[in-house]
C-alpha cells in the first residue's frame, strides 16, 4: 500500500492533505505490525497481561500487606509498556521510513509522530481494560479520576513525542543509540516504581526517581485511579513543565538536524 499522498488538487487544502497522509500512515503502520499473525492486535494486550500474572505470582507475597498492590501493578505495567514501546518505535521511525524522506509531500515530523500510533491505540484499549479491571476489583474510578488520567497520558505522549523527534534524527547519525536506549529501558523499569511501592524507599530518594519521566505519571495515575486522591497542584505543575520541556527540546533538536536527515538514511 502506498503511503505517499496524492497530488494536491484545487479543492484540497494542505491541512486536508496532511490529515489524509496521517491517516494513511497510521493505518499502514497498524496493518504492517500485525500482518500475518494469528492473534493480531491481541498480542499487544497479552504482553503486559502476562507480565502482570507473572509479577503478581512472584511479588504479591512480598507486599501482602498492601491490599492495592495488584491494582497499582496493573496501572504501572500498562503505562510502562506504552512508554517503552512508543519510544522504541519513535527512535527508529525515520530510519524505518527513510524511503519517504525524499518525498516533498511528506514532512519528516509526520513520519515520527505517526510511528507511535500503534502504542497510542494500544494504550486506549488498555485504558478501557484497566477501568473495567478496577471497577471489578471494587475501585471504580470517578469521572474526575478518569479525566486526570487522560491528562497524564497526554503528558506522557508529549514527552514521548519530544524524545522521538530528537532521538529519530540522532539515530540516523549514531546507530548505537538504539542499543543504548534498550539498556536505559531495562534499568528504567526498575527505577520507576512499577513492581514495588514507592513508599518502601526513604523519602530522600524520591526526588531522584521522579526525575525519570515515567515515575510521576505512574504515581499520579495510581493516586487518582486506585487511591482516589488527586496529586497536589505543585505536582501537576512539575509534570506539565517536564512534558513541555521534553517536547520543546525535541522540536528544537529536530528542526536543527532534520534538514539533512535524508543524507544519513
Amino acid at each position: 500500500m502506498s503511503v505517499v499522498a496524492s497530488p494536491v488538487g484545487p479543492a484540497d487544502s494542505p491541512a486536508v492533505v496532511r490529515a489524509g497522509l496521517v491517516w494513511t500512515l497510521v493505518r499502514t503502520e497498524f496493518k504492517a505490525r500485525y500482518h500475518g499473525t494469528v492473534g493480531g492486535f491481541a498480542w499487544a494486550l497479552l504482553k503486559p497481561i502476562t507480565m502482570f500474572v507473572v509479577l503478581m505470582g512472584v511479588f504479591s507475597f512480598l507486599f501482602a500487606s498492601k491490599p492495592a498492590y495488584r491494582l497499582n501493578l496493573i496501572v504501572g505495567l500498562f503505562l510502562w509498556d506504552f512508554f517503552a514501546e512508543a519510544t522504541k518505535s519513535g527512535l527508529t521511525s525515520l530510519h524505518a521510513r527513510g524511503y519517504l524522506l525524499t518525498k516533498a509531500s511528506v514532512p519528516p515530523w509526520i513520519l515520527v509522530v505517526t510511528s507511535i500510533s500503534n502504542a497510542v491505540i494500544t494504550l486506549a484499549v488498555f485504558s478501557i481494560v484497566m477501568t473495567i479491571f478496577l471497577a471489578g476489583a471494587g475501585h471504580p474510578p470517578t469521572a474526575a479520576a478518569l479525566a486526570a488520567f487522560a491528562a497524564y497520558c497526554a503528558a506522557m505522549t508529549a514527552i514521548i513525542i519530544g524524545f522521538s523527534l530528537a532521538a529519530s534524527v540522532l539515530f540516523l547519525r549514531y546507530r548505537d543509540l538504539n542499543q543504548v536506549w534498550e539498556v536505559v529501558l531495562q534499568a528504567g523499569f526498575f527505577i520507576a516504581p512499577i513492581i514495588y511501592p514507592l513508599d518502601i524507599l526513604p523519602e530522600r530518594f524520591h526526588f531522584y526517581l521522579y526525575v525519570w519521566p515515567p515515575t510521576p505519571i505512574i504515581e499520579f495515575s495510581r493516586a487518582a485511579l486506585v487511591a482516589g486522591v488527586m496529586p497536589t497542584a505543585r505536582g501537576h505543575a512539575y509534570l506539565a513543565a517536564d512534558a513541555a520541556i521534553c517536547l520543546v527540546a525535541g522540536i528544537a533538536i529536530f528542526r536543527w538536524l532534520s534538514p539533512r536527515a535524508a543524507e544519513y538514511v
